[in-house]
Order: C-alpha cells, then structure tokens, then sequence
C-alpha cells in the first residue's frame, strides 16, 4: 500500500499542472489563514503589500500547496490516517525514529555533519541527477555524516519519497552496534501535516520547516505535528525576525540559511549574526557545552542546537561555525559534484 501510494503521489506530481500567477498567489493567502494578520504573517516576504511580486520561494511553496489539494482530491489518496499506520509499522520493523537534537549533540565534540543529496536546483539546475540516493547516502554514512538530507521535491529538485526510502534502507542495512545510522531528513517544502506524515511513512527521522514561508500559528501546528510522531523538526531561519518566530514557536533545532530564499544572494555572515543574537538573549546553544555536560562541568547539555545550512565549501568555512558554537553543518552541493564524496567530506 505505501508503495501505491508513493507511485501515485509521484505519478500525479510528474503531471505538473501549470498554475497561474493569480492561483499561486491565491494559494498563499489561502495557506496564511483567515486570521491572518501581521502577527502570523509580519515576518513573510512581501505580506500585506498589493503590489507584492511573488519570489521563487514563494511560487514553489504555493505550486506545492496546489499539487497536494490535487493529489489529496484524488478518490485514490491514501489518507492521513493510513499514511500514520505506514509509518508505525515502518518504524517498528526498520528501527526507531532517531531524535534529530541527540544525533547531532552525541557526536560532540566533533560537529555534526548533515550530508545532502540534490540532484538539481531551481539557481543551479541539474547538480548530479543520474546519481542513485541510496549509494550516495551509503557513501555519506561511511565518511562519517550523521544526519542525511534528502530532496524530495520533483519539480525543481529532481528528488522523491522513493530517493528517501532508498537512503533510509542502504544505510539502515550498512548500520551496526558499533556505528548506528544516520538520521533522515526530508528537506521539501513542507506546508501540511499530510506531508509529514508521508515522510514518516516513508521512514525520515525528521522534516524540514522553512519559517520564511510560514504563518507563526502553522509552524507551531507543524512543529507540534511533527513532535506527536517522535519527530523534532529542523526549522530553518535566515533573518533575525524569523528567529524570533522560531523561537515562540517552541523550535530546538534551528537551521541558518546562509542563503535568501527569495533573493539567492548568499552571506556566510548569517549563522555568525544568529549565534550572537542567541547569545545576546542568554540563551543556551554553545555545542561545546554538550561535552562539557558530559565531563561534569556543566549542569545540561544546551536547550537549542543551532545548524549551519548552505553555502559551505572549505574546512575552513565549517570551522568558523565551529567558533560560535554551531553544533551541525549541512554540507550538499559540493559533494554531489564531488568524484568521491568520502573524500571530500
């Protein structure tokens, strides 16, 4: 059934319908709520401005929004309910959802490395799309990445729920008493809790949130979705008022995008500016307070787990993260380009 299910999924995707500018707007405003106001929706791109011209980012995450209404109309769909069923017996018979905050903080006081695997990218185009997700995730978890981030999203990314199964079991199999496997990340463009419980279903130990484009009252329902499931959420920030809205959103483990979204400029400067703003609020996040816990000079390990997300291609530039206490990078272009990605990673 979950194999129809994900055949189905991709077959109704592979379509690609077109939408025009005014259903995607439109799907966005439906996707802000009837309440919407400045205070769910104060920290998105151009909300509230008439005038506004939708960014890449956006015109993704509103064609998402309208596949999935396509796909959930279908008399076929599997419903949530069966997609929660999956996922229990997935888990049970493949091993546990690994919690995303101790797979980083159990490798201190090295840093986490978060591998990805993308095929192609809206600002890139094809990357590596004749590489198979599960060699390539099998190559990652032998050099060493704790948590593996796959692209699931079709149209842009060139990836699947299939490409995540298939990372999830070559990894699961290559897994030992001595050397657990990695966690799984689903890295899309999630705005229902339909596709976090495909995600489960599909065997991730956890799903990206981006807050860019989402209301501060959904990221919270997504966040708690997520939890319910044994799923703590990697959500993604870049500027300092999506920080504030991760935050009241309850997030642990919060990811800096070094890029914009909306525009694709990069500044590498970006976590560095989250860090100290963390630190300027006393709140804790230092990875280097997860070893010290563990040696007894410290009461607990740090509350939030701060993560490095794009941008990266030196040992130098991970480094610099290493300074401010940055507990994971996430390390994705440059590998796939990379004839052998063990070493390189």
């Amino acid at each position: 059934v979950q194999f129809c299910h994900l055949q189905y999924t991709s077959r109704i995707m592979s379509a690609r319908p077109d939408y025009t500018t005014e259903e995607l707007h439109q799907a966005l405003l439906n996707f802000y709520g009837p309440d919407a106001s400045t205070k769910t929706c104060g920290h998105i791109y151009g909300y509230g401005d008439p005038n506004h011209e939708m960014s890449m980012l956006q015109k993704i995450t509103a064609t998402i929004i309208l596949d999935y209404e396509s796909l959930l109309s279908q008399p076929d769909t599997s419903p949530i309910s069966e997609l929660l069923a999956q996922a229990s017996k997935f888990h049970s018979t493949y091993g546990p959802i690994l919690p995303l905050q101790s797979q980083i903080q159990n490798v201190s006081p090295s840093m986490a490395l978060a591998a990805e695997f993308k095929r192609a990218s809206p600002s890139k185009g094809d990357i590596a799309p004749h590489l198979d997700a599960g060699e390539q995730a099998l190559a990652y978890f032998q050099a060493g990445a704790s948590v593996i981030s796959i692209l699931t999203e079709g149209r842009w990314f060139k990836g699947s729920l299939e490409d995540l199964k298939n990372a999830r079991f070559a990894t699961t199999e290559a897994a030992s008493k001595e050397k657990i496997r990695p966690a799984i990340l689903r890295k899309d463009f999630v705005t229902s809790t339909y596709q976090i419980a495909e995600a489960a279903a599909s065997g991730a130990d956890t799903i990206l949130l981006i807050v860019a484009t989402t209301p501060a009252d959904k990221l919270k329902e997504l966040i708690e979705f997520s939890r319910s499931l044994g799923m703590e959420p990697l959500v993604e920030v870049h500027a300092l008022v999506e920080l504030n809205v991760a935050l009241n959103s309850g997030a642990k483990v919060i990811g800096v995008n070094n890029r914009n979204l909306h525009t694709f400029q990069l500044d590498l400067a970006t976590t560095e500016k989250i860090a100290q703003e963390l630190k300027n609020r006393n709140l804790s996040f230092h990875h280097d307070l997860v070893d010290k816990a563990k040696n007894g000079e410290g009461n607990t390990s740090p509350d939030i787990t701060l993560c490095a997300l794009s941008g990266m291609s030196s040992a130098h530039d991970v480094d610099r993260y290493r300074q401010v206490g940055v507990g994971m990078c996430l390390i994705g272009e440059s590998l796939m380009r990379a004839s052998d990605p063990s070493m390189a990673i």
